[in-house]
């Protein structure tokens, strides 16, 4: 399922316009990229939760060339789906 698809299918079961629909999703985006930016943790019970984590520096390699490259540590979003979400699926 692609954007526009997820945003039909929210906007036929709400009732809603497409175009109120998209307003909500990009609404819904803008402020968990806001909260990650600030390393909040956005926690919706029944989904899950929205969190930046910390990825350690560690060792690679290219699979162009073979030769051992060092990759640096990161700062990456990640989300972690609760319990009752993962036990429906």
């Amino acid at each position: 399922m692609n954007k526009n698809e997820f945003i039909r299918e929210i906007a036929g079961k709400t009732g809603h316009t497409i175009k109120d629909t998209e307003a909500f999703y990009q609404a819904f985006v803008a402020t968990v990229e806001g909260a990650m930016k600030k390393k909040q943790e956005i926690r919706l019970v029944g989904f899950g939760t929205f969190a930046v984590r910390k990825r350690a520096a560690k060792k690679g390699v290219n699979p162009a060339t073979g030769k051992a490259i060092k990759i640096p540590a990161a700062t990456v979003p990640a989300l972690r789906f609760g319990k009752s979400f993962k036990e429906k699926i």
